[in-house]
């Protein structure tokens, strides 16, 4: 692949309107290692939330990485220079006992993992653990803009079947970025369905529709109320994709006796949130639970469904901007109006 350059080009984030481009040396590798050339860094919503990032700033983000291998480290088996790859950040051990019950994303192991650096920078060092058990190989008709959502669209997915939803069953989706987006995508590959989804904004109730949503509401406008017009009855299940109280009201109004909720993102961190204990535990009896991360079988599923055609995640691409501008596509992704997922490219920067 040629000599690699001493100085690896990165993005250090500070705030979210403070990201400065600067260069650290590329990351030597060890046994087991990988260096790979990115070529796809997905922005994230959680890359967005302050609270969460700058007590860690300075620092680079980035971790829905496809890239090439450029460099392999001794004893590395499965890749070689050359290999088009999806890198996952957080891997469990799978030998805990949290792993051994399923719960793998309660391993300590993978709230331990990580890229050297993040993903928005040219090189990343992918360590043994992640090669091992979250790398995986593109086929060729995946494009790596595919590739970098397969973490992402592997989070949806590890959501659902903790929850339960079955084909058949009827689902609100509250939020229509990324996320809901999604599990939109996810939800119909399931056979999940009829499938609503709600969001303040009228752009994002157009892409929901687009997407194959069986109606889009305005979030404001008596979504329970709409809902059981349609249905006849409360939601089986509810997806909440915002930490905004009225989301969080909204889905306990939705819900159906005996349905699900499912909190897929976070409040900030010192929120709490009331709840009517009687009506949803104790009467209606609706079970909540949250989900976190992606494990190794969510990944590889997620990657079947994109590599099979079943789900096409880049219909979600709105965006592709070089590394040097990678603070125009914080500012859009804060604004919410015309973007959806946004991918950075080190190579544009050429």
């Amino acid at each position: 692949m040629g000599t690699l350059p001493a100085r690896n080009r990165v993005a250090v984030y500070h705030s979210n309107r403070d990201i400065r481009i600067g260069a650290c040396p590329v990351p030597p590798l060890g046994p087991g290692e990988l260096l790979l050339r990115v070529h796809a860094s997905g922005i994230c919503g959680s890359d967005l939330m302050e609270w969460y990032r700058r007590p860690k700033a300075p620092t680079v983000l980035g971790h829905e990485v496809a890239g090439q291998v450029v460099a392999a480290g001794d004893g590395v088996r499965g890749f070689q220079v050359g290999d088009r790859v999806v890198a996952t950040h957080h891997v469990p051990c799978l030998a805990c006992r949290y792993c051994l019950s399923g719960r793998e994303t309660s391993c300590d192991t993978l709230r331990q993992t990580n890229f050297d650096p993040g993903g928005f920078a040219e090189w990343v060092r992918v360590p043994a653990v992640n090669v091992e058990r979250g790398t995986l190989k593109l086929p060729d008709h995946v494009s790596d803009d595919a590739g970098s959502l397969v973490e992402p669209l592997g989070c949806a997915l590890r959501a659902q079947r903790k929850a339960g939803l079955g084909r058949g069953e009827s689902l609100l989706i509250i939020g229509g970025g990324v996320s809901g987006s999604l599990h939109l995508l996810a939800a119909k590959a399931r056979g999940v369905g009829p499938i609503f989804v709600s969001d303040i904004q009228p752009v994002r109730r157009a892409v929901a529709a687009n997407l194959g949503a069986d109606r889009a509401y305005d979030a404001g406008a008596g979504v329970p109320e709409e809902t059981r017009r349609e249905l006849g009855h409360g939601v089986d299940c509810v997806i909440v994709c915002t930490g905004a109280r009225d989301a969080i009201a909204l889905a306990v109004e939705a819900v159906d006796r005996g349905g699900k909720v499912i909190f897929f993102a976070p409040m900030g961190p010192d929120e709490t949130y009331p709840l009517p204990f009687n009506r949803v535990f104790w009467r209606d009896q609706v079970t909540l639970c949250s989900s976190y991360g992606a494990a190794p079988i969510d990944l590889e599923q997620a990657l079947d469904l994109i590599a099979g055609g079943v789900v096409d995640v880049t219909r979600l691409v709105t965006h592709r901007l070089p590394l040097g501008e990678i603070q125009r596509g914080f500012e859009m992704m804060l604004q919410a109006k015309g973007s959806l997922k946004i991918i950075i490219d080190p190579r544009l920067d050429a």
